[in-house]
């Protein structure tokens, strides 16, 4: 061997055991034992058994009394919060999320080349389920809960009026929006 090989194999081999002994030393320094009991458990939210459950409960006022004093302004004001994911456009192009114009009414799962979740799809019976406002009012109050695996990340709008707005918004993005329901009506509860 030359002298540099081993010069270089030297600087190797000296560098790794300077490497360990800072690693050792500063181990036995900057140890900490765990602690004995947890500053504070996480539960996590378990899904509900039946699709549709936990939504169903937490949309306590019917929708078609919410809509009854709903702002569309203000609900566009919300629509900021869904954006960055769907296109409010009349040529409606999809993004993350498929686009949003005409969506009241619309089958589930129908907008043109978009590729929906497994979840989406089964729920959509085929297309003939639609974003009727219960459906809407419900999957924005808890997108996973109520579609259990869909790919929405969206956590959702505990809110009534908030979702109550944002739903008018959502209406009023057609060239003939399709009428409000009666608010003095029995509330029709949505189907799964």
């Amino acid at each position: 061997m030359n002298s540099y090989t081993n010069m270089a194999v030297g600087a190797l081999l000296s560098t790794v055991f300077v490497m360990m002994s800072v690693s050792i030393a500063s181990e036995g320094l900057f140890h900490s034992e765990a602690p004995e009991k947890p500053g504070f458990a996480i539960v996590a939210e378990e899904a509900p058994s039946e699709g549709g459950a936990a939504a169903a409960t937490a949309a306590a006022v019917p929708i078609a009394q919410l809509l009854a004093t709903a702002d569309a302004k203000a609900g566009e004001a919300v629509f900021k919060k869904c954006a960055s994911c769907h296109s409010a456009d009349p040529s409606s192009p999809n993004k993350v999320g498929p686009g949003l114009w005409g969506v009241v009414n619309r089958p589930l799962a129908s907008h043109a080349a978009f590729g929906y979740s497994a979840a989406m799809k089964d729920f959509s019976k085929g297309g003939s389920v639609v974003w009727d406002f219960e459906h809407l009012n419900h999957f924005l109050t808890a997108p996973k809960s109520y579609i259990p695996g869909t790919a929405m990340g969206f956590a959702g709008l505990k809110k009534d009026d908030e979702r109550a707005n944002l739903i008018a918004y959502l209406r009023s993005l057609a060239e003939t929006p399709v009428p409000l329901p009666d608010p003095a009506a029995a509330p029709v509860p949505a189907t799964n």
